[in-house]
Formats: C-alpha cells, structure tokens, sequence
C-alpha cells in the first residue's frame, strides 16, 4: 500500500490516523475506538453533497463529494467530519507523534 496522504483523528481519548492510498482509492481508519472507527469508515463510505465556497462569502456550488476518489476530495469530506460522526480531524498533530501515543 502506497500511502499518499496521512491525517490524524481524535474520539474520545483515543488518537489515529487515517492513512489515504491514492493507487487504490481507498483510505484506511487506524483508531482503537471501535465505535469512533465505525463512524470515520461508514463516513468515507458514502458520497456527501458539500457547499463548496468560490469567489465570496455568498459564492457556494452543492458539490457531490466521494471522499475516496482523490486526496482533495479526501480532505474535502474532512471538513465536515466532526459534524457528521464527533471525530475530530487533528490536522497540526503529526501523525508520527500519534502512532506512538495512541492516548490522552
């Protein structure tokens, strides 16, 4: 698995990651919380119809999002993340840093 794109993810007071493989277009949900893990995988699953901002602040298109065809579109669907599932996206923690501390 080539890994193209990493970001790290906080439930509760479990850390992960989730690794995104552009080759195959499929990201993976590295979390110990079985249930925050679910939410993330059933999340990235499904196509979301995000407002996507242009030019000004009234500028928005409804853009269907398939958040594994793309590392844009990945992080794209990110953005909405916790308001769908409570998964936080840590995007300033290193993902090095949370792989070797797993927990708060």
């Amino acid at each position: 698995m080539a890994i193209t794109y990493s970001v790290a993810i906080s439930y509760q007071k479990d850390l992960g990651w989730i690794d995104y493989d552009a080759d195959q277009k499929k990201a993976t949900v590295h979390l110990a919380n079985e249930e925050g893990r679910k939410r993330v995988e059933d999340y990235l699953g499904k196509t979301h119809q995000i407002n996507i901002p242009h030019e000004t602040l009234m500028d928005f298109t409804h853009e269907t999002i398939d958040p594994q065809a793309d590392v844009k579109s990945l992080q794209t669907a990110l953005t909405r993340l916790w308001e769908a599932t409570d998964v936080s996206v840590d995007w300033s923690r290193p993902v090095e840093y949370v792989r070797l501390h797993p927990h708060y």
